[in-house]
Order: structure tokens, then C-alpha cells, then sequence
């Protein structure tokens, strides 16, 4: 398994427990969604419900879109919801991560 795979499923293996939760998606367009996280699969592909455009004012097209599939390669940051960030979990995985690189 290479380091950016083992990455990218820890990534997705984190994400997994946010499903139901609600994220903001910012796109390498520029546009930011806010929807609940419906699904993500291993290429971190993502599903959202409930979807708003952050600047509503400046993507009107996009008002009366409720729902999305978002291609992982398109998204620029992900923003999570303090409260249901696992900080020592991801710690603990990282440092799982970095031994298993040093062997």
C-alpha cells in the first residue's frame, strides 16, 4: 500500500463517521457548499443532501439545486464541524501511519 493510498483511506475511513453531519465543500471553482454529508466512497467522491450555495447571490443558477455528487478531484477543502472531530483518533492514526513508513 502505498503512503498517498493509505492517506486516502484514512481519510476516507474518517469521513465515513461524519455521515449524516453537516460539511461545507469548497470547490477549486471558487464555489462553497454546505449540505449533509450523504456519502463518500474510497476516492472521497461526495454525496451532500439538503445542498446551499455559500454566495447564493453569485451562483443564482445554483438555487434551486438540493442535492449533489461532488468528484473528489474537484475539491479544494473540506470543512468539518468542530464538535464531531475525533482529534485524538486522527492523531493516533497518523502516528500508526508515520511507524508503519518507517519500516
Amino acid at each position: 500500500v502505498t503512503t498517498t493510498n493509505a492517506l486516502r483511506m484514512l481519510f476516507f475511513s474518517f469521513f465515513k463517521t461524519l455521515v449524516g453531519k453537516e460539511i461545507v465543500v469548497e470547490l477549486k471553482n471558487d464555489i462553497a457548499i454546505r449540505g449533509t454529508l450523504q456519502n463518500i466512497d474510497q476516492f472521497l467522491n461526495i454525496r451532500l443532501n439538503d445542498i446551499h450555495v455559500i454566495d447564493d447571490a453569485k451562483y443564482p443558477h445554483l438555487l434551486s439545486v438540493k442535492n449533489c455528487f461532488i468528484r473528489g478531484s474537484v475539491v479544494r477543502y473540506v470543512q468539518l464541524p468542530a464538535e464531531h472531530i475525533d482529534t485524538e483518533l486522527l492523531q493516533e492514526a497518523t502516528r500508526r501511519e508515520g511507524q508503519q513508513n518507517k519500516k
